[in-house]
């Protein structure tokens, strides 16, 4: 073989090597894994913000409720009553009763922020006025007169709840409270020993069914467990038969716990 045609040979092997080589490498290179630069960083996600007693979250709830009440009647009735008693010398006073009420309720959310509640519960009211006679010479005696209204009502609101915050919300709505008992009774002492001491029945008297409007705040913890505090504004008179005008007023404070 012809020394020149042996290296041409050669020459022309030597180019096609080297070109498969390089596309090769090339090829290699495009595929080439990144180096290691350590573990991955999770990319955080805001957390969703959400309400102790929202739909998304808790959805319809049961509950029970039991508090203290403190109540009053106000009117023209009442009114002419401590009209008179500054013409004696404060010998007729008004103070508020104590009470007790209980009851059951269920949340029903609307939305994250917004429930209607309707309710049901046992309620004392009522009022109190004492009396004593307005005559020096008779001071020693120490006699006095105690009338006390002792009202006992189941109460039926429907509340529509706005949450403020987290737990803290307002609420609103109209409550029918049907009399359940009604019943009066007159105290009379002298000289610190009770002389006089009797019970009447008034349940007769009243309307069987009265009217008003709540409102008050509360906060719902997340353990199931709350507070509340509201107001009840009677709106019709509780006098069947229109002799007198008076209606209840109510402040009352509340434990409850949602199931």
């Amino acid at each position: 073989m012809n020394t020149k045609r042996l290296f041409g040979r050669l020459a022309a092997a030597t180019l096609l090597i080297s070109a498969f080589a390089t596309a090769a490498e090339a090829q290699v290179q495009t595929h080439r894994v990144p180096a290691y630069t350590g573990p991955a960083k999770a990319r955080s996600v805001p957390a969703t913000r959400s309400y102790s007693t929202s739909s998304a979250t808790d959805g319809p709830k049961i509950g029970i409720r039991a508090g203290v009440n403190v109540s009053d009647w106000s009117g023209d009735a009442v009114n002419s009553v401590m009209d008179v008693a500054e013409y004696t010398n404060g010998a007729v006073t008004k103070e508020m009763k104590p009470g007790f009420y209980a009851g059951l309720y269920a949340t029903l959310p609307l939305g994250p922020r917004f429930a209607i509640e309707p309710g049901v519960g046992y309620s004392e009211k009522g009022t109190v006025l004492t009396g004593r006679i307005p005559l020096e010479q008779f001071d020693f005696l120490n006699a006095k007169v105690r009338a006390t209204a002792r009202m006992a009502y189941l109460d039926i609101p429907v509340l529509a709840k706005a949450y403020l915050t987290d737990g803290l919300y307002v609420y609103a709505g109209p409550q029918a409270s049907v009399l359940l008992s009604g019943k009066a009774r007159v105290d009379a002492s002298a000289l610190g020993f009770s002389a006089f001491k009797k019970d009447f029945d008034i349940k007769d008297q009243f309307r069987p069914v009265d009217f008003s409007v709540v409102g008050g705040l509360g906060y719902q913890f997340q353990n199931g467990f709350g507070l509340s505090a509201g107001y009840d504004y009677g709106l019709t008179s509780l006098d069947k038969n229109n002799r007198f005008d008076a209606q209840n007023r109510v402040i009352k404070a509340s434990l409850n716990y949602s199931f």
